[in-house]
């Protein structure tokens, strides 16, 4: 694999006919070899921030696109050595598994020979070589995102972006694709931009995550920082459940912390009481609602082997160092 490489945006926005701003000015820096994840709900301009990186889009004029120390602002999306993956595959139904993945290179001129060891080598490593020969139309989804990514890996690319690859699979395919693509990723040491609107995805392939927020990054750090030190309410509501509880007295200011860090005890042991209004049995875990008399119940996430009963009454205490600073 070709040495990757960083990527530096420079005051890189982007507004669509109307006037419509998709982006606002960006500053943004890639460390080469790390996997930035582009977190946000639709509309929120990461999907442009991944097209301007990859030059399928332009940003407005002063914006720099830099990738190392060249300047490829201006440059097409073939000139830039990016590999993508996108949800919708985009593999040709005539061709095999190898001749998919060889695609890019014969068009190169690469010797037969050569194309021949270096998709063998990519198929080994997306663990489909046994499926070389066999038709694309006759894979499943999972099957033919792994062919997606070692398409993209063949022209050995310094910078690999992903625009929702596991979008369209199952919820179990999804998980298995994703540990995969996170493994996979930590092995090439490659450049990878990521976009997903996912936040366990993003917590599960990201070294670090940007939390994007109507065109502007709200929250840019690490999986657990992101998660645990949440910057604004909306990254702390987009990336996992919180609750807002009201402290008593006229002035002070609400506490915000996440379901797991509530411990249950006896009503007059809490520092708020309430009553039970439902359970959401989730597996390994249970989710409970909490009427404390505020505005929405307190979620509280703890084992499923606990007993609990719509309507009793309990306390909850939540420890200071859990409390976030919003």
């Amino acid at each position: 694999m070709a040495d990757s490489l960083s990527i530096h945006l420079r005051h890189c926005s982007r507004t669509f006919a109307g006037d419509v701003p998709a982006l606002y000015p960006l500053d943004l820096d890639i460390t080469a070899g790390e996997t930035l994840v582009l977190l946000g709900p639709s509309g929120c301009g990461k999907t442009t921030t991944l097209r301007i990186i990859s030059g399928l889009e332009t940003p407005d004029a002063g914006g720099e696109v830099w990738f190392g120390d060249r300047n490829v602002t201006a440059q097409p999306i073939e000139k830039r050595n990016v590999g993508m993956v996108f949800q919708n595959y985009a593999l040709f139904p005539n061709m095999n598994v190898a001749e998919n993945v060889g695609y890019g290179l014969r068009i190169q001129g690469i010797p037969k020979e050569e194309r021949r060891e270096r998709v063998d080598e990519l198929l080994k490593i997306v663990d489909l070589l046994p499926f070389a020969l066999r038709p694309v139309t006759a894979l499943s989804g999972g099957q033919k995102q792994r062919v997606s990514l070692a398409r993209a890996l063949a022209a050995r690319p310094k910078v690999l972006l992903f625009d929702e690859p596991l979008a369209a699979l199952d919820v179990k395919l999804r998980e298995r694709l994703r540990e995969d693509i996170a493994l996979l990723l930590r092995q090439l040491k490659i450049t990878a931009v990521y976009v997903t609107h996912d936040q366990q995805e993003a917590m599960a392939l990201g070294d670090r995550i940007a939390v994007l927020e109507r065109g502007r990054i709200a929250q840019i750090g690490t999986p657990r920082e992101i998660y645990q030190q949440p910057a604004t309410r909306f990254v702390a509501d987009f990336v996992g459940a919180i609750n807002c509880v009201q402290p008593d007295g006229p002035g002070t200011r609400a506490r915000y912390c996440r379901p797991e860090d509530i411990q249950l005890v006896e009503p007059a042991a809490g520092q708020w009481s309430g009553r039970i209004s439902s359970q959401l049995f989730l597996g390994a875990t249970q989710r409970l609602l909490i009427d404390i008399g505020g505005e929405t119940p307190v979620q509280v996430e703890c084992s499923a082997r606990e007993k609990w009963q719509n309507g009793q009454k309990v306390g909850i205490i939540v420890a200071g160092e859990r409390i976030m600073a919003l």
